[in-house]
């Protein structure tokens, strides 16, 4: 029977009884394509889950949300310019609701009064038990409404509250937890000491089901009154403006508010806003552009595991072609052609790296799941479209790999072969 009629079936089987003939030196070769399939995958998992994380995380906070600060939010301080801005103002929030219909509310936040040594101890005690890592901030009442705030006791703060400055307080729940250990069900009423003073408990909030690493911090949070926290913290000015959109007028919202603040902040045509203003899509896109920057490390070092491999491959088929002379002799010999010898030992090197990305692939779910295993904090979600791109990258370093072996085993003189010893 000529080999040219048994293409493709009877070449892939010769191939696998190759690779299976040389285990230890198979499983060596593929060594580097199994390494830059895990790291890839790996990587990829744990960054999607992230990414996942902090948009279940906007999402929940009210995906028409816009945030104005005066410092530049997302990552990393601010630089010496930014430090040296005005804050916003109240009246800035009052103008912005009055010049725009897009907008159908504004909350205001004055954010962690008790951060960054500004006098106000915001360490909270009651009855021997204390919770040092509370985020206090002085909020107005529609925060419940902008941010869907949702409680588990209590109430939330009211425009009373706030316009007679009391001194009550919306537990975030680890504050709660940790405060009343025993009592979940009767915290509300409760008389807690922060900042030298006596704070009545009035409700606690729900745990927020998404998170980053398992953390939210608003979990953290302590709730006062946005006056009250003008009372007892007046040197912490900073305000945050949180302007909920109307359905599908999020880009107008953005777009008046922004107007507004450069008019009222005096700056100029074609020079840059001396405040921050984003919706929650451009948090999305500026921690996407972080994860891009991980991930293009990650596929770097990948492609030289792939690499690695791939020379790996092509050194152990030229190995093979040598050792195998005589047999390309004999199958030349009785008809076979340069093509069916081409496609042999290409079907051989994509077999053995499909096999090291399969290895590659079943490990990597296995560290993926080990991982949120011992570390149910740290998010991964393996998409089922990096499997499959991992498994076809795999087989096109064996072909690209695998032409110049193979072009060499078509090339040998059947005479010359049958000599050889």
């Amino acid at each position: 029977m000529r080999l040219s009629s048994a293409l493709p079936k009877e070449v892939l089987k010769m191939a696998m009884e190759s690779i299976l003939g040389h285990k230890f030196r198979s499983f060596l070769t593929i060594l580097g394509i199994v390494v830059g399939v895990i790291t890839a995958i790996v990587v990829a998992s744990i960054l999607l889950g992230l990414r996942q994380n902090i948009v279940a995380m906007i999402e929940e906070y009210g995906t028409n949300n816009i945030y104005a600060f005066h410092l530049t939010t997302g990552f990393g301080p601010p630089n010496r310019e930014e430090r040296l801005r005005k804050p916003l103002t109240e009246a800035d929030a009052a103008a912005i609701l009055a010049q725009t219909n897009a907008i159908e509310d504004i909350s205001m936040v004055r954010p962690s009064i008790g951060s960054f040594g500004d006098g106000f101890d915001d360490n909270l005690i009651y009855e021997g038990r204390n919770y040092r890592w509370a985020l206090t901030d002085g909020v107005t009442p529609n925060l419940m409404n902008i941010t869907n705030v949702v409680l588990t006791e209590g109430r939330f703060i009211t425009e009373n509250d706030n316009s007679q400055r009391r001194n009550v307080l919306v537990l975030g729940v680890n504050a709660a937890e940790a405060l009343f250990p025993d009592k979940e069900g009767d915290r509300v009423g409760k008389m807690v000491r922060m900042n030298g003073m006596t704070w009545e408990v009035i409700g606690v909030l729900e745990k927020r089901k998404a998170g980053f690493f398992g953390e939210n911090e608003e979990d953290r949070k302590v709730y006062m009154p946005f006056r009250t926290a003008q009372k007892v913290a007046p040197q912490r000015d900073y305000i945050v403006h949180i302007i909920k959109a109307r359905s599908d007028k999020v880009q107008t919202a953005l777009e008046d508010a922004e107007a507004v603040l450069r008019q009222r902040r005096g700056v100029k045509y074609g020079e840059a806003n001396n405040f921050d203003i984003k919706t929650a899509d451009a948090f999305i896109e500026q921690f996407d552009a972080i994860l891009g920057g991980i991930g293009g490390a990650a596929i770097a070092i990948s492609c030289l595991g792939l690499l690695v491999g791939g020379i790996g491959v092509m050194n152990i088929m030229l190995v093979s072609v040598t050792e195998r002379t005589k047999e390309i002799g004999v199958r030349k010999a009785v008809g076979a052609t340069k093509g069916a010898i081409v496609l042999q030992f290409l079907l051989e090197a994509m077999t053995l790296t499909f096999f090291g990305g399969v290895v590659g692939v079943v490990t990597a779910i296995g560290i993926a799941q080990l991982v949120m295993l011992l570390v149910p904090s740290l998010p991964a979600s393996i998409a089922s479209w990096s499997i499959v791109l991992a498994l076809f990258v795999s087989v096109m370093v064996g072909l690209i790999f695998g032409v110049l072996p193979a072009r060499r085993a078509a090339n040998l003189d059947p005479i010359e072969c049958l000599r050889y010893e």
